[in-house]
C-alpha cells in the first residue's frame, strides 16, 4: 500500500485521529503533549499515529495535508489544525463541541 492511501484510509477509518511524536502516555514533544492531553480532556476516544515510528507517514503527511508542522488532528476526515489551534480551539470551548458531534455521530 502506497503511503498516501495508507493516511487516506487511516483518516476515513478514525473519526479522531492525531499524528503526534510519540504516543498520547509518552509523546515526544511538547506541542504533541499539549494537543493530546487537551483531546483526552474532551473526554472521547481517539487514535494517534506516532510519526517517530512511521518515517514514511512523517514525511509525506505535510505534503498531502499542506501543513508543514506535527502534531496534526483530524477529525471526520477535515484537517484541524496543529498544536496552537488546537490549544485556542480548547480555550474557547471549540474543540470540546466538535469532538463531541463527532463521536455522537458514531454512537447512531
Amino acid at each position: 500500500m502506497e503511503t498516501v492511501e495508507k493516511i487516506q484510509q487511516q483518516i476515513s477509518e478514525n473519526p479522531i485521529i492525531l499524528y503526534m511524536k510519540g504516543s498520547p502516555k509518552l509523546p515526544n514533544c511538547g506541542f504533541s503533549a499539549q494537543a493530546s492531553q487537551a483531546l483526552m480532556t474532551c473526554g472521547e476516544e481517539f487514535a494517534y499515529v506516532d510519526i517517530l515510528q512511521n518515517p514514511d507517514i512523517r514525511a509525506e503527511l505535510p505534503k498531502y495535508a499542506d501543513w508543514p508542522t506535527f502534531p496534526q488532528l483530524w477529525i471526520d476526515g477535515e484537517l484541524v489544525g496543529g498544536c496552537d489551534i488546537i490549544m485556542e480551539m480548547v480555550q474557547q470551548g471549540e474543540l470540546q463541541t466538535l469532538v463531541k458531534e463527532s463521536a455522537a455521530k458514531r454512537a447512531k
